[in-house]
């Protein structure tokens, strides 16, 4: 038991170290459009898309809602939050849901229909984006139904795929400095690997820990 204890102490840590890390990723990858440019950083190679309005509407809209929905997750898996501050835990809650529900998922299948990366990356960007969707809707159905194992399991889903902007690129920086793939190679390579493994992760612990970790009740 000491030793159950231990792990989920170390896995406590661990998780709010790299979410802190994240969280700082995120925010880099965020100020780089404050102001609203239509030539910096990602957009440089997007040129003929940006010009497209319905591209644009859906490229900010994804930059600036994926920041507010990261860190509104984060503080959903926090069970002093979740037992102390519960009316908090529900609105951040439903600041999440309605965030990927009705503007960053949608706007990511938009632009998973322009991916970089041929039909490889378009595919898996689209599944992407209607996974997140899913998983989140399942969790807040869940949720009302007072279903919270499935909710709980859910969410962490959920928050994977909302983590798959960062790993994506984490995954983009190794294998450019390990690997001499062509860019679209690589890019291919990322667009999957940047939200599957994370569902990998997310699937390993809940069978390893749902015994443990989920609650039977509200």
């Amino acid at each position: 038991m000491i030793g159950f204890l231990d792990k989920r102490i170390g896995l406590k840590v661990g998780y709010y170290l790299l979410i802190t890390y994240f969280s700082y990723l995120m925010i880099l990858i965020t100020i780089q459009y404050i102001p609203l440019e239509l030539n910096v950083a990602f957009l440089k190679i997007k040129q003929e898309e940006i010009q497209l309005k319905h591209y644009q509407i859906a490229f900010f809209t994804h930059v600036y809602t994926s920041i507010i929905v990261h860190l509104a997750g984060i503080t959903q898996f926090s069970g002093y939050l979740r037992k102390k501050f519960t009316a908090l835990h529900r609105y951040l809650g439903f600041i999440y849901v309605v965030g990927v529900l009705f503007f960053a998922s949608p706007s990511g299948l938009v632009m998973g229909y322009y991916a970089n990366g041929g039909l490889i990356a378009q595919i898996s960007f689209s599944v992407l984006a209607v996974l997140w969707f899913y998983f989140t809707l399942v969790a807040t159905i869940a949720a009302k139904k007072k279903d919270w194992k499935t909710h709980q399991k859910h969410m962490l889903r959920s928050y994977a795929l909302t983590l798959s902007a960062v790993t994506l690129r984490i995954f983009k920086w190794v294998i450019s400095n390990t690997l001499e793939l062509p860019p679209m190679d690589t890019y291919q390579v990322v667009s999957i690997a940047g939200w599957v493994v994370n569902l990998l992760v997310v699937e390993w612990y809940i069978r390893r820990f749902q015994r443990h970790r989920f609650r039977t009740s509200g």
